[in-house]
């Protein structure tokens, strides 16, 4: 089979907010910005990727969702539990430099995993916990 992953989609309660995170803390290029009912859908993903992209949507945008699941889930996005996503980078340290300069709420400092991983972790502004790997 010939597979690839095409999007991820990771909640968010303010989309400028997440904008400014992806597109000037990330250097994530904007592919798509759309607004519907008051609720807005962002697309992002790294420029040299242009078949992988995040979807940023509402997390109030699935109509099969009850009102205590979106309760739920608000309440899990703001203990940052719901959502998370993990990227990799040749330069750990230059990233998470940038990402700290950013104001981006950091988790952890980047540390050698006793599994055998080099990474970092951060959380965006709608609390989604960003796991970054550094490649070898």
């Amino acid at each position: 089979m010939d597979i690839t992953i095409h999007a991820s989609f990771l909640p968010h309660d303010d989309p400028d907010a997440c904008l400014a995170f992806y597109r000037d803390a990330l250097g994530f290029e904007v592919r798509n910005d759309v607004g519907y009912d008051g609720m807005r859908w962002i697309t992002v993903g790294p420029a040299d990727q242009p078949g992988t992209s995040i979807v940023l949507e509402p997390p109030a945008a699935d109509p099969g969702v009850t009102d205590d699941e979106r309760r739920t889930i608000v309440e899990m996005m703001a203990k940052g539990t719901y959502a998370g996503i993990v990227l990799a980078t040749p330069d750990l340290d230059d990233t998470f430099a940038r990402l700290q300069a950013g104001g981006a709420e950091i988790v952890q400092e980047p540390t050698d995993q006793p599994y055998g991983v080099r990474d970092c972790a951060v959380r965006d502004p709608a609390g989604n916990l960003i796991r970054i790997n550094q490649v070898r």
